[in-house]
């Protein structure tokens, strides 16, 4: 037996699957931090709608590898509004930088909010 004929045998769908899964969870990972250091928490809403997007795209679009990528593409985004939480948390200890922009901005981040009536 050839290595064309082995080659020609072999089910390529979980490879490029797999490897495919492997680089967007890759890519997530700098799109959060990034996201967080320009945006703050407001970048979960992108998340979230990417997020609806590729679910809703993944439900309607045919064929395997297209339906399973747009999968893990939708919860990679669903994923990655838990991971923004917690690079505010790196952030605030120091192991990440902060954007020094955002901080003066006014309620960039809605959890960093006081109420109306704190002063009172």
């Amino acid at each position: 037996m050839s290595i064309t004929e082995v080659i020609d045998q072999i089910n390529w769908t979980g490879i490029i699957i797999g490897l495919s899964t492997f680089l967007i969870i890759g890519i997530f990972h700098p799109l959060v931090i990034k996201g967080y250091y320009y945006f703050g928490l407001r970048c979960r809403t992108a998340f979230f709608i990417a997020g609806i997007i590729s679910l809703f795209f993944c439900a309607i679009v045919e064929g395997t590898i297209p339906s399973v990528l747009l999968g893990v593409t939708a919860f990679s985004c669903f994923w990655s509004i838990r991971e923004v939480n917690e690079q505010k948390v790196r952030v605030e200890r120091g192991w990440f930088p902060a954007n020094p922009r955002l901080g003066q901005r006014k309620n960039v981040d809605r959890d960093d909010r006081q109420p109306a009536d704190a002063d009172e």
